[in-house]
C-alpha cells in the first residue's frame, strides 16, 4: 500500500503557488527518508503524478494534504468525500475559522489557525536552496502607428519562450510611465535594469539604457525590415540586434548566450563609451550652432 500526497497543486480549477510545490517536495523527501511509498496527485498544469479523480481510493492507505489554507470549500469537500474511509493527514495547513472552519483530519500538523492554536514554521524553510538563475529583464514596446503594422506580438511570444530555451528567470519592466502607480520615474527603471544579468527588449531605450548601465541586451526590432532599433544598434556598433521578421528561437538563444559572455560585457562598455564621446562632440557642434550660446568647455 502507499500514501497519496495531495494539495492545492492537485486541482485543475485553481493555480498552485511556488510555496505549494516546495512544501510538497519537502513532504515527499520526508516520506522518502521514512521509507513510505507514495504517489503525488498533480494537476496537468503542474505535470507528472496521478489524477486523484481517476485513481482507485482503495489503492491508498492514507491521503496526506499538504500546504495552504484549509476549510469548507467545494474542491476540498470533493477530495475528502472521494477518499472517505481512508485516513486523512494534514500538514502545513492554515486552518480556517468561522463559517469555513472544518477539520476532517485523523492527524493534523497545522501551520497555523485561530487564537490558541499552534503556529509552526512553513515547510518551505526546509526546502533545499534552489539554483540561482541568470536574471533577464524584459522591456517590450507597444505598436506605434507611425511605424505601421509591426510584429510586436510575435516578438513578445518569442521572448516568453526564452526560459524554455535557456535557464533564466524573466522579469518585466518598462520605460513607459503611463501607469504612475507602477513606475514613478527613471531611477526605478534603471535600478531594475542594473540588477539584471541580461536584457531582452523591443524598445530602443530598453537597449540604450541597458548598455549605458553595463548590461548586455538582446535588441529585437519589431518593425519588418528594421527601423529605429536596428539603426540605433548600427550607430553604436552593438551586435546583438535581431529583426522580428527574421527571428527564430535559435537566433534568440544564441544572442542571449552572447550577452552572458565577458566579450559582451566588454562590447557593452565600449559601445557606451563610444556613444558618450560622440555625444560630447555633438554637444559642442550643437551649441556652436545656437546664436548667443557659450560653447561648452572641452572635457
Amino acid at each position: 500500500m502507499k500514501s497519496l500526497v495531495a494539495g492545492w497543486f492537485s486541482f485543475d480549477e485553481v493555480v498552485a503557488t511556488v510555496g505549494d510545490l516546495l512544501a510538497r517536495d519537502v513532504l515527499c523527501r520526508w516520506l522518502d527518508r521514512a521509507g513510505i511509498l507514495y504517489e503525488v496527485a498533480n494537476a496537468p498544469l503542474v505535470g507528472g503524478g496521478v489524477d486523484w479523480r481517476a485513481v482507485d481510493p482503495c489503492g491508498y492507505d492514507r491521503v496526506i494534504f499538504v500546504c495552504g489554507p484549509f476549510g469548507r470549500r467545494p474542491l476540498l469537500e470533493e477530495l475528502v468525500e472521494r477518499f472517505s474511509g481512508r485516513p486523512l493527514v494534514g500538514v502545513n495547513l492554515s486552518m480556517l475559522e468561522g463559517d469555513g472552519a472544518w477539520d476532517p483530519f485523523d492527524l493534523l500538523v497545522e501551520r497555523d489557525g485561530g487564537p490558541g492554536r499552534t503556529a509552526r514554521p512553513d515547510l518551505t524553510f526546509a526546502a533545499p536552496a534552489p539554483p540561482v538563475l541568470p536574471v533577464t529583464a524584459v522591456i517590450l514596446a507597444q505598436p506605434q502607428a507611425e511605424y505601421g503594422e509591426g510584429l510586436h506580438g510575435a516578438a513578445a511570444a518569442a521572448i516568453a519562450r526564452l526560459p524554455d530555451l535557456r535557464a533564466t528567470a524573466l522579469f518585466h519592466t518598462d520605460t513607459d510611465l503611463i501607469d504612475a502607480d507602477r513606475i514613478r520615474g527613471a531611477a526605478e527603471v534603471t535600478s531594475l535594469i542594473a540588477r539584471a544579468d541580461a536584457v531582452v527588449t523591443t524598445r530602443l531605450h530598453g537597449m540604450v539604457l541597458s548598455l549605458r548601465l553595463g548590461v548586455p541586451a538582446v535588441a529585437i526590432d519589431a518593425i519588418p525590415g528594421g527601423a529605429k532599433v536596428t539603426r540605433q544598434a548600427a550607430a553604436i556598433d552593438w551586435p546583438a540586434a535581431l529583426r522580428a521578421d527574421e527571428l527564430s528561437d535559435g537566433a534568440l538563444g544564441e544572442a542571449w548566450d552572447f550577452c552572458r559572455t565577458e566579450e559582451a560585457r566588454e562590447r557593452t562598455r565600449a559601445c557606451a563609451e563610444r556613444a558618450r564621446r560622440t555625444l560630447g562632440e555633438l554637444e559642442r557642434s550643437f551649441v556652436e550652432a545656437l546664436p548667443g550660446a557659450t560653447a561648452p568647455a572641452a572635457r
